[in-house]
């Protein structure tokens, strides 16, 4: 991913009336601020959340937000859509129009989708090396066995990508609903794996993305990550 930070005194001569020369000067005489804290080098990096203040004005203070929704059936993971309701049109934020999507559904898939205006953490999110468990129920057209368990825990070949999938968790809760924990993300992977048994997919349903669950958020609703939650994918 492209890096979006710049230096210090290239940011202060794009964003002020003072040159590049003029930096040192500025923080020698401790007029600029990054986050609260009196600038030391020319070279300290600018990032697009650095908060930066010269002489008591504010310069650049652009938050990150971090959201989750619960998605309804029906709705599109996307930020415009001419025929649908897309997962924009649920969240009420002033700064919605700056978010995009760290991990979509389906289009009938429902559950936790995560949006932000961070790209190095949706980014950390998709990494398959960050290992981060997604957690599904799944409903059934057919029902399960325990031969369910053993193959999805040794991996499922995919002959088109001439990839195995990762172990992956099953659980089964019913004769035709299971719990899927998996730290990957193929395209439409867990249908393509219930597929291996030929068994249809009826319902789709993601509860949690690493520590951050859906557990008290209500059907079509949004709401900020805690600190907490947004420290998982930063540790």
């Amino acid at each position: 991913m492209k890096s979006e930070a710049s230096r210090l005194d290239r940011f202060i001569s794009q964003n002020s009336g003072f040159s590049l020369s003029d930096t040192r000067l500025l923080i020698a005489q401790k007029r600029i601020f990054l986050d609260g804290h009196a600038a030391d080098s020319i070279q300290q990096k600018v990032t697009k959340f650095t908060r930066v203040v010269l002489d008591g004005e504010c310069l650049k203070d652009n938050n990150p937000v971090y959201i989750m929704l619960n998605k309804p059936r029906g709705v599109v993971s996307a930020t415009k859509d001419l025929k649908h309701s897309t997962v924009l049109d649920l969240i009420q934020h002033p700064q919605k129009h700056e978010l995009h999507i760290a991990g979509r559904l389906d289009f009938n898939t429902t559950g936790l989708v995560l949006l932000t205006n961070d790209g190095a953490w949706s980014c950390k999110i998709s990494l398959p090396e960050t290992k981060l468990e997604k957690v599904y129920e799944v409903t059934l057209a057919k029902p399960l066995n325990d031969e369910y368990i053993s193959v999805f825990r040794d991996g499922i070949y995919f002959g088109y990508e001439n990839i195995t999938t990762q172990p992956a968790c099953l659980e089964i809760l019913s004769e035709y609903t299971a719990r899927l924990s998996l730290i990957e993300g193929k395209y439409h992977q867990v249908k393509r794996m219930f597929g291996f048994f030929q068994n249809e997919v009826l319902a789709l349903h993601r509860v949690s993305v690493g520590h951050i669950s859906l557990e008290g958020l209500e059907v079509g609703h949004s709401r900020p990550l805690t600190v907490k939650e947004q420290g998982v994918m930063h540790e």
